[in-house]
């Protein structure tokens, strides 16, 4: 079994930063992503790593002021968010997956509790 425990989430000034963290127990699988969803939206990709390979993806709208990041001895995932907007509130989910490098929360099968992020202007 995979188990997800995000924190980190919190109120923050438009143009302000937060650290997201995943802690993972159980099975590593070969890629862990962080979703968002906002209320009334879809949950949408926000970004990937590989547990073992350094590669990452981003969506377009972090891209430059996200970074995901990612500590194996502590097997725990991260999401460095910079110069936040209104537009990235939303609730955050950390998920894993043993489909290399996929974009698709569907083929998620393993998901955090999630973390809510709320940024004011």
């Amino acid at each position: 079994q995979v188990q997800l425990v995000e924190s980190g989430g919190g109120l923050v000034q438009a143009g302000g930063s937060l650290r997201l963290s995943c802690a993972v127990s159980g099975r590593v699988l070969s890629t862990m992503g962080w979703f968002r969803q906002a209320p009334g939206n879809e949950r949408e990709f926000v970004a990937y790593i590989g547990w073992s390979v350094e590669v990452a993806e981003y969506t377009d709208s972090v891209k430059g002021r996200f970074t995901i990041s990612r500590d194996n001895a502590k097997n725990t995932v991260y999401l460095h968010m910079n110069s936040l907007k209104p537009e990235d509130t939303a609730v955050y989910y950390c998920a894993a997956s043993d489909r290399w490098r996929s974009t698709l929360a569907n083929q998620y099968p393993y998901w955090g509790q999630g973390t809510q992020v709320t940024v004011s202007s």
